[in-house]
This record gives structure tokens, sequence and C-alpha cells, in this order.
């Protein structure tokens, strides 16, 4: 017969061959069967957090469970997709659900089906007789998967099932088609609405103002999508995370600063006549060795919609890297949420990197999502062990699929600006291709005072936990913002290039109320300006019929650039002022702004900017090819690749 571990391994196949989001419906109703228990009695294991439900439960209720999310997973899932999946008995043909669902002979389609293969493993474990009941043999249960199977049953003609990344890709080019294995396209994955930024005429709008933003999500994203062979989404593109992916070379910050500021002015790459003004900015760096003591909570998504291997496992394998640099000052708790939010582990000594890998080692994904409830454990965990001067933090990593009690991004805002309040941070680490909730995730990590990364890879998460831990986990500044005052008599008009999403109303740089971004240790931020000089440009100030055009005040300054920012632990803001003089202007750019443009210009063109002027992935790769050396950082040979990946797939 078949035992437990065999039958657990064909089970998890079958889920992620069979539409991980149907799956993650069953469990959500089985979890509510009479005969499952709170406790973990079933066959002797106890509850562990995303091991399957029907484990968890009575010998009736394990079987009526197994037999009907197999069968949903083996008869359903194929008319969903238009496929039959492999089982690990290789090419099945269609099941007979009518015969399935009534109790009856099933022996045909057992020989070479899971479920069928778990049926004779149940008559012969002496339960074959809870099998009777149609709604034990799915049945109910199975119309329960939001009546997902069709009446009367249909017989489903066997396919070949092609290469799931091909399929994957396939499925992406086509529209957008959600792919057997929930990965096969974007249709389900969600990115807010970006209105570009436009051109502002100095005469009227002489001011700009917006708040930092070191998240970089947005590039590794794009990095999958491009890797993938899919169309980029034009909302997926955020220009200012793309071009703070990269480190650039600023000078550190002098006295007590906590940051420098850097600005250029040079010529635009894409559009003859215009300008770019660089503002660059570099955080103080502090010795990892003496970085605060930190309080972390892992807050893992271990719903079913994580059960692919760019999800959990790729989840574990990253915090576990991170448990491995953390010290005995350090603390780590663990909740886990699918269904319900279980604790896992309860403030840890940060030495005890075993242990901590063990736990996460352990979980496995299956079950719907009650992100609320989990994000609500958390913060009470956080604040149970909360460390005064300490980092505070936790770390969600998730592809942002919640879909049990507060689900919407309203719901979930509210809740972490709440909870915030108690000094603890939230960053976001996004994984996963098909059904990514970009926006969600980018919004709860705004309003949570941290960062949001998406993880594509184990290199990237061993840059974002390990060789940015700093930057990342240890904030030096918060509520950062930056204002430019251009002035008239040497720009006609200006646009800001990205930060979409950042932009402040004027009056709001000096409101100390408005709460905004973050800048860690160590970390560069970067900001672009489009510039139309006023001997180049039209007097726009002229055209009004009302207004006669400003008089000058004679300044050779180009414009100011003011920041306000305050300390991690303070209420009141300090205010910095960088004045630029219009002589600054140099015709050859610096291989800092050579190689923030090339990248501005690659978000331009993959989103097909109005803006992009004479950008093209051959410009971007040349651009940027000047700036990579043989002792450039791996990740600037690495956009040069995927520039010219780019260039190859999409022209």
């Amino acid at each position: 017969m078949m035992d437990k571990k065999r039958f657990i391994q064909e089970y998890k196949k079958l889920k992620q061959e069979a539409a991980p989001d149907l799956w993650g419906r069953i469990e959500g109703g089985l979890r509510s069967h009479p005969e499952r228990p709170t406790g973990g009695e079933g066959m002797g294991m106890e509850k562990k957090p995303g091991k399957p439900v029907f484990w968890q439960g009575k010998p009736v209720y394990q079987l009526a469970a197994a037999a009907a999310a197999m069968l949903a997973l083996a008869i359903v899932a194929p008319q969903i997709t238009g496929q039959n999946k492999n089982t690990a008995s290789g090419e099945a043909p269609a099941m007979e659900a009518q015969v399935m669902a009534e109790g009856g002979d099933a022996g045909g389609a057992a020989e070479t089906t899971a479920a069928g293969t778990w049926a004779i493993a149940a008559a012969e474990d002496g339960m074959a007789e809870a099998a009777a009941p149609k709604e034990a043999a799915g049945g109910a249960m199975l119309q329960e998967a939001e009546g997902a199977a069709p009446q009367p049953a249909q017989r489903i003609a066997p396919q070949a099932v092609p290469e799931r990344e091909a399929k994957a890709a396939e499925d992406m080019k086509n529209g957008g088609r959600d792919g057997a294995n929930g990965s096969g396209g974007f249709r389900r994955e969600e990115y807010g609405y970006l209105s570009e930024n436009g051109f502002q005429k100095v005469a009227k709008e002489p001011v700009s103002t917006f708040s930092v933003d070191v998240d970089t999500a947005s590039y590794g994203n794009i990095r999958r999508m491009v890797r993938s062979g899919v169309p980029v989404p034009e909302d997926a593109v955020r220009i200012e995370e793309m071009i703070n992916y990269f480190p650039y070379d600023y000078p550190d910050p002098k006295g007590k600063e906590p940051f420098s500021v850097t600005t250029e002015y040079s010529d635009c790459p894409w559009k003859e006549g215009h300008r770019l003004l660089l503002i660059g900015l570099k955080a103080r760096d502090i010795d990892f060795e003496r970085r605060p003591a930190s309080n972390f909570v892992f807050l893992l998504d271990v719903s079913g919609s994580m059960y692919s291997d760019d999800k959990l496992p790729l989840v574990q394998k990253s915090f576990a890297m991170l448990a491995q640099n953390l010290t005995e000052n350090d603390c780590v708790s663990i909740v886990t949420y699918a269904g319900e939010e279980q604790v896992v582990l309860d403030g840890a000594p940060g030495d005890q990197a075993a242990r901590i890998a063990a736990a996460i080692e352990d979980l496995e994904a299956g079950g719907p999502t009650a992100g609320a409830a989990g994000i609500q454990k958390a913060y009470e965990l956080a604040e149970k062990h909360f460390i005064p001067g300490g980092n505070n933090r936790v770390i969600l990593a998730t592809d942002g699929d919640m879909n049990v009690g507060a689900s919407s991004e309203g719901e979930l805002v509210r809740l972490v600006q709440e909870k915030k309040k108690g000094g603890v941070h939230l960053s976001v680490l996004g994984v996963g291709t098909g059904n990514l909730q970009d926006s969600k995730m980018e919004a709860l990590a705004d309003n949570g005072d941290g960062n949001y990364h998406y993880l594509d890879s184990l290199m990237e998460a061993k840059k974002v936990l390990v060789e940015e831990m700093c930057g990342t986990l240890v904030t030096v500044a918060k509520d950062v913002k930056i204002q430019v005052e251009f002035n008239p008599e040497y720009a006609s008009a200006y646009r800001l290039i990205g930060y979409e999403d950042r932009l402040l109303a004027n009056g709001d740089f000096d409101n100390d109320q408005v709460d905004e971004g973050e800048i860690g240790a160590g970390h560069r931020v970067t900001a672009l300006y489009e510039v139309i000089p006023a001997d180049k440009g039209a007097q726009e100030g002229r055209e009004l019929k009302y207004q006669a055009p400003g008089s000058f005040v004679g300044s050779s300054e180009l414009l100011t650039v003011s920041l306000r920012y305050k300390k991690p632990d303070g209420n009141a803001s300090m205010r910095m002022e960088h004045p630029v003089e219009a002589l600054s202007y140099r015709k050859e750019q610096s291989e800092n702004m050579a190689f923030a443009s090339a990248v501005a210009e690659f978000g331009m063109v993959l989103k097909d900017s109005k803006y992009k002027g004479s950008s093209t992935y051959k410009s971007v790769a040349e651009l940027a090819e000047a700036c990579v050396r043989l002792d450039s950082d791996s990740y600037r040979k690495e956009f040069l690749e995927l520039v010219q990946e780019a260039e190859r797939m999409y022209r």
C-alpha cells in the first residue's frame, strides 16, 4: 500500500500542477469540517503550520478530506486549464467524477490516479467504510470549491502536458491567461495605476516636492518578466525603484548629518536641448558589528498560493540565510498564516540559527490566506519582545494574495498605520509569479515605515537580507522629504522622472504630521529631473493673458534642494539646504549620472513613455556599456545583459 510519506509527495505534486488557487479554496472549506478537531490528533501527527489539513483529524475526516481534495484537483483543475495533468503514475486518463462521487467502484481510475491510490490504501487500512457517504467521497465537498465541478460530470479527453515554464511564458505572451500551476500569466497580478509625471512650467509651478523611496521591488520584478520573455505591464515599471536598485559613488556625509547631498547638471541623453539634473543622497554607514540589537518577527505566508518553488521554498532559504547573520543580542519570532495564524517561534535568541532554520524548514503551504490575522499576531510578538533603542521590525514575505478577514488594501493599510505607532517597522518581501499583489505590498511597506523588495532568486535574497542588511533593516533617518525650487531665469520647465506615487503637496514639506519615506544605513537615494533651460524653451509665463512674467531676483543659482528629516526616534524634523549654481552645468556626464540615465531610459522604453524621446534598447545598452568595466559590480553587468536580452525579446 501507499504510505503516508508517498501520499503526501503525490498530493503535493498534483497540487502544484493543478491550480493552487483551487487548492486554497478546498482547504478553506475543509478546515470547518465537523470531524476535524482543533488539536493535532490525526494519525498521531501533531498539527503543524502548513501541513495538509487531512492529516489533522479523525480517520473518517482524513479520508473524506483527502478524497475531496484529490478528486477536485484531479478532475476540476483539468477542466479549468483544458488539460489532464500527469500524476506520479504517468499520463493519467480522465477520471469518472460521477462514479467516484457516488462511492462506486473506483478501481479503474484508482489504478492510475493518486486519489485512487489513496482510496486503495484506505481500504487496506480498514477505513474504506468511511468512503461510502456521497459527501465524504467528494460530492458535497467538491461543490464547496465554488461550484467548480460541472454537473453532470463530463469526461475530459487526455492531452499532453507541455513543460510548465514554457506554458507559463506562452500564456503570458497570449494575453495573460492563468497557467495550470498558478504562474502562467499575470492576469491576476495587480499593479497600482501610475500617471507618468509631465512637465511643469517654472513660471507657474516653481516648486516640486516628494518623499524619498529606497524600495527596489520594481527592478527585481521586471527582471523576472524579461527573463521569462513576457510583456512588462506599464504600471509595474516604477523608474525610481529601478534607479535606486543600484549603488552609486556618492561621498560620505560630514559632521553629524545623517546623509550627504550630491547634485549634477548635464545634457539629457534622450532629448536634444534638454538637460538632466541628478540629486543623490548617501546615508551614513554603520559598523555591522555595532549595529543596534534587532527584534525580528518573520511573518511568513504559508497559504496555498505560496506552494510553488518561487514562493515558499525561496522564502525558507532566504530567511534561513538571514538567520545565519544574527547574534545573541538579536531576537527572532516566527508567525505563519494560512487559514489561521500560528506562532511557530516565540522570541528565540538570534544566535540559535539551527533552531530558527529548522522551524522555517518544517513549513508547508496550504489553505486560504488570513493575512490580517497574521499581521496582528506579528505585531503582538514584536511588541512583546520590544527592544528600546533597537531595530524592531516585522518582515513579511508573501505574494500578497490575502482573502480571509481584512483583505482590501485600505483595510490592511489602516491596520499597519495603527500598529506602527508603537515603534515597530514593517518591511515586505514579494515573491512569485501569477498572482503577485504588487500594489498591496508596496502600500503596506510604505505605510509601515519599511521597505519593499521583490525576491526573484536566492541571489536577490542575499543582496537584500545579507549584503544590504544594515540598510534594509536599520533606519538612520525617517520621514525624509525633498523639495526643489527652480529659478525661472535658468529653467523654463522641469519633469520629475518617476516617484509618481511619492509626490507631496508643497505645504506638506514643512508639516511634521506627514509621515513619509525612511533611509537605512548606507543607503543611496537618487532622483532625476529632466529640465528645459530657459534659453531653450518658450517663456511660458508670457503666454498668459492676465499674468505678466515674474521679475527675476538676479541669482546665479539654478535651483535649491531642500531636505527635511527626523531622527529614527524623533518627532521634530530638521532642515537642510543645498543650492545648485547654474554654472555647475557640465556637458559630459559622470559615470554615476550616465548609468542612472541608462536605467531611467530603460524604464521609459519598457513602458513606452511619451517622454522617451530618442530612447531605444540599443541606446540604453550603449549608454550603460560605457559604465560597465571588468571591475564593475555584478549588478551593473547584469543590467547590461538584461537590456540586451530585452532588445532581443521585444524589438
